[in-house]
């Protein structure tokens, strides 16, 4: 094997170790998530999201790239939000064409009940996942990412 095969390889098994973590900590979140507050990992995303945003709203294009789902999968979602009463969409003041999502009233206390259930659950998969020799060099580097 050459060098360049061995950076490759190096990557490949980099991208799987972060692969395998995900799937742990999101399977963990779905569970937790679901049965705790009937809202799933997307789903709370979409609230997250909205919640740290300056006036409690986003652009659809931005839940897009916050939840890494297609426009139409966004559209989707919203729907079924708004449906539940947890977000509405408004039209942009300065731009006719711009739609903004915002965060109800009940969608802000439905995030209240839920962040506790996502921050144990994902405190307890880390621990969990800090145990597996194959993933615990990538959960004690989670600490130093984005350190500015």
């Amino acid at each position: 094997m050459g060098i360049a095969d061995d950076a490759v390889e190096i990557r490949s098994q980099g991208w799987r170790t972060l692969a395998a973590l995900h799937g742990l900590i999101e399977s963990e979140l779905e569970r937790a998530l679901t049965s705790g507050v009937n809202l799933s990992v997307v789903e709370y995303t979409v609230l997250d999201a909205l919640s740290r945003q300056h006036g409690w709203h986003m652009r659809m294009q931005q839940l897009g790239r916050a939840t890494a789902l297609s426009p139409s999968a966004t559209t989707r979602l919203v729907n079924r939000l708004e449906e539940r009463g947890l977000l509405t969409r408004v039209l942009c003041a300065d731009d006719r064409r711009g739609i903004y999502t915002e965060l109800t009233e009940p969608g802000q206390a439905l995030l209240a009940d839920a962040r506790p259930v996502h921050e144990q659950t994902l405190e307890r998969a880390l621990s969990e996942a800090r145990d597996m020799p194959e993933l615990a060099p990538l959960v004690d580097a989670l600490p130093t990412l984005n350190r500015e």
